[in-house]
């Protein structure tokens, strides 16, 4: 296996998998579907294990499939960086994002890290606030694009990705004992702390609100010093943190789901680029690593993603 492999059979192998048919895939890469049916023949051969199997009218990924998506989807990323640098004629100018700074931490590193190498040309200023005020930012053209909650006051059309919002307590703590559930949440226009409440009173749980902020840090240091109980989607918990299910009293709550908003700002080249990057590399962050058997594994928009177990301890990392 010393050829290397061939980026157009991975692209299509990758099209084969977002959209589950060989059909389906050969609109998508411009290709016949006999064409297609070969370049996945050559490349079962080239790896030399099955890459799918029927699963009704569909085609599902095998566990070499699985394992190939995720080199597939980075080689193909690298080779348009690579390209991207060469290129004369790559976008050039300013953009201004915003985003929640829940997803601030986890998220930006790598969204930026790679839109920087790729766009060098570039200057990106972000900028930290809660949905409802970087909705409004949108609004009034004072922002190109924010990554945002799916929420009741704000239809996100452009979902990118769903991530389980979970209870978190502190894993030194026992204050998700007490017979009032103190909690540490946003304002009343977060949709969190209405997901949060609205799930303690239809379980019939009493709790009082011990802590409100838009400050994520806030929130989280309540968590850790044991001073209340909150939620938080997959992508925020932190080490320290203890994940609560309906063993310990506390019902599933509903998807936590991100999605872009664009701005009409003239920039619609740009702004396009950058939402297909923000796209792509949420597609490839998983959630916090951890110890590999507490974890399930869940398709999460298209990706697969770690998924924590009620009652898990987060390490550090």
């Amino acid at each position: 296996m010393n050829a290397p492999l061939d980026l157009d059979q991975l692209q299509t192998f990758i099209a084969i998998s977002d959209t589950g048919s060989f059909t389906k895939a050969a609109d998508t890469v411009f290709r016949t579907q006999s064409a297609v049916s070969m370049q996945m023949r050559r490349l079962e051969e080239r790896i030399g294990k099955p890459l799918f199997e029927k699963d009704g009218r569909t085609n599902k990924l095998t566990e070499e499939g699985e394992r190939l998506l995720s080199y597939a989807r980075r080689l193909l990323r690298l080779s348009r960086e690579t390209l991207a640098a060469f290129d004369e004629s790559q976008l050039e100018g300013q953009v201004r994002i915003g985003t929640p700074d829940d997803y601030a931490d986890r998220f930006l590193p790598e969204i930026m890290g790679r839109f920087a190498r790729s766009n060098p040309r570039i200057e990106m200023s972000v900028i930290c606030e809660p949905t409802l005020n970087l909705a409004e930012l949108v609004r009034r053209g004072q922002l190109d694009l924010a990554l945002v909650t799916q929420c009741d006051d704000v239809n996100v059309t452009e979902i990118v990705r769903r991530e389980p919002l979970l209870w978190v307590t502190s894993a030194s703590h026992a204050v998700h004992e007490e017979p009032v559930v103190p909690l540490a949440v946003g304002r009343p226009t977060c949709q969190w702390r209405r997901s949060a409440t609205e799930t303690l009173q239809r379980s019939g749980r009493e709790y009082r609100v011990l802590f409100t902020s838009w400050s994520a840090t806030v929130v989280i240091a309540s968590v850790l010093s044991g001073l209340a109980v909150s939620v938080l989607p997959e992508c925020a918990l932190r080490p320290g943190m203890r994940v609560l299910g309906e063993a310990d009293g506390f019902a599933p709550l509903p998807d936590c789901q991100i999605g872009i908003l664009r701005g009409h700002t003239g920039q619609r080249e740009l702004i396009d680029a950058v939402a297909r990057h923000i796209t792509e590399s949420l597609d490839n962050i998983t959630a916090p690593a951890a110890d590999e058997h507490a974890f399930d594994f869940a398709a999460l928009n298209g990706a697969r993603s770690k998924r924590l177990r009620p009652g898990q301890v987060m390490p550090g990392w």
